[in-house]
């Protein structure tokens, strides 16, 4: 049997600093995906659609490794990567103290051998397990996020804000600007620890405001940086 160590071939995009803020070029890679927005004052924790799009994305991950596992041609075991969030307005930037309708993308790494029909079988053999309306909206879909700073925060997720105001400061000092998507990579089970001990990398997108830019920062964050 093969075996992926997923986590140590990708440990630069699953690993951070607390202290500093970092550069990192993010490549193409698939995931499981599942979309959902936040009702007007609810929180990601209130939200019954948030929580079960999370177990639904977890039985979905891990069906898919026992699937690749277990399959009697080229049999191939993996570790189930860390949960990922997307966050986003329609009515302008994400911002973490303002209430309002934020939209979610929940998505899951995965290797690539995982194919669709891999997804539709899953799938299928968890909804005669158990009926969940979530199942039905995940999907398989590549995503490439490029040129981006990113942080670890500690602690709970309502009280980012401070870290995220560095990644602000960061990008602005280089001459570069926050751009896509706000997004956090849960380095451990969301739902069962304590919020002080909460490990969320904190990442974002930059692309530069000019193209003169020093060499040495456009080469540090190759060609999407400059873009």
């Amino acid at each position: 049997m093969k075996h992926l160590d997923l986590r140590k071939e990708l440990k630069p995009l699953y690993r951070g600093s607390a202290r500093k803020v970092e550069w990192i070029t993010v490549p193409k890679h698939k995931y499981l995906m599942i979309d959902g927005e936040l009702k007007s004052k609810q929180t990601p924790a209130s939200s019954p659609q948030f929580q079960e799009a999370i177990g639904a994305l977890y039985g979905a991950a891990f069906t898919l490794k026992f699937m690749s596992k277990l399959r009697k041609r080229n049999p191939i075991d993996y570790p189930a990567m860390a949960l990922e969030g997307l966050w986003w307005t329609s009515s302008g930037p994400f911002d973490l103290s303002k209430k309002r309708a934020w939209k979610w993308r929940l998505m899951i790494l995965q290797p690539p051998h995982i194919t669709e029909a891999m997804l539709r079988s899953a799938l299928q053999q968890l909804q005669l397990k158990q009926s969940r309306p979530a199942l039905a909206r995940i999907k398989l879909r590549s995503f490439r996020e490029g040129a981006s700073i990113q942080i670890l925060y500690v602690g709970p997720y309502d009280q980012e804000s401070r870290s995220v105001a560095q990644l602000e400061a960061f990008a602005k000092e280089n001459g570069y600007r926050l751009t896509g998507k706000h997004h956090e990579i849960y380095l451990g089970d969301p739902r069962r620890a304590r919020p002080d001990k909460l490990r969320t990398i904190l990442r974002h997108p930059v692309s530069a405001h000019t193209r003169s830019q020093p060499r040495a920062l456009r080469d540090r964050l190759g060609d999407e940086g400059g873009a």
